[in-house]
């Protein structure tokens, strides 16, 4: 442990990273660093930073350095599950990102730099489980967004400038306590409600509407007649004769 700077976590070396580099089926390179324990950015990576993609999901990280601007290449990044509260204004100079998971870490509105604005070719960006209370409408310039995951944030208000993102067709505002959700929470009554009550005594109504009210009267009557209602008395048919302790007793036994 450096002193007074928190734990280190598992500190990864050049071998280490090397042997986690792995090569996809479209030729891409990725490093896959997930569940390491990784408090602090290995620097280390800077010995391979023209790599396509890296993987640091589900580690200890608190802060990307400012560093990610070496890796120029970068097409895709995944920082989900870590404790990250704000990122450098150089992520904005990746601009080959196509992919940037940052679910399920620390980050805040201030945390958010201007800079990310610049990701231009960003198709998924995910900034779930966070603690963001808004977010920048600038954010509206990411034109090829085609995912946006905005869910289990404190956010009240999307901007018209996110909404109308001409390519998005997954936008996942859910545990937010947005107004339009609030409306949706509210129970949905199934059963037809009276708009008007009229209280009037039978003396003030014409014959026509006496005839009226008394006809709907009697037809509720007559659907509350139709209505079964319990049996008086309980027919136990089909239960066997009590035992002989019990045949004092029949009748409270039977209900039993």
């Amino acid at each position: 442990k450096g002193k007074g700077k928190g734990p280190q976590g598992r500190r990864i070396t050049l071998k280490v990273a090397k042997n986690s580099m792995r090569v996809l089926f479209n030729g891409r390179r990725r490093l896959e660093l997930s569940k390491m324990g990784i408090a602090v950015f290995p620097k280390c990576l800077l010995e391979l930073a023209d790599v396509e993609e890296i993987d640091l999901s589900r580690n200890m990280l608190k802060k990307i350095p400012n560093i990610i601007e070496k890796f120029q290449n970068l097409m895709w990044l995944d920082l989900h599950s870590n404790q990250i509260d704000e990122l450098p204004p150089e992520i904005g100079t990746l601009r080959n990102l196509t992919y940037l998971n940052l679910c399920n870490n620390k980050l805040t509105t201030k945390g958010l730099p201007e800079e990310l604005t610049l990701l231009r070719n960003l198709r998924t960006l995910n900034l779930g489980l966070n603690c963001l209370e808004s977010i920048p409408t600038t954010l509206g310039s990411l034109k090829e967004l085609i995912e946006l995951g905005l869910f289990d944030n404190s956010l009240t208000i999307i901007p018209k400038s996110v909404k109308k993102l001409p390519k998005i067709e997954r936008m996942n505002v859910k545990r937010n306590p947005l107004p339009e959700f609030a409306k949706e929470e509210e129970p949905i009554d199934t059963i037809k409600r009276i708009e008007s009550l009229y209280l009037v005594e039978k003396k003030d109504l014409c014959n026509s509407c006496l005839q009226t009210c008394q006809g709907e009267r009697d037809e509720l009557h007559k659907l509350e007649d139709m209505t079964p209602g319990p049996s008086e008395k309980p027919n136990f048919t089909s239960l066997t004769t009590p035992n002989s302790t019990a045949i004092d007793n029949q009748e409270e036994w039977r209900i039993k």
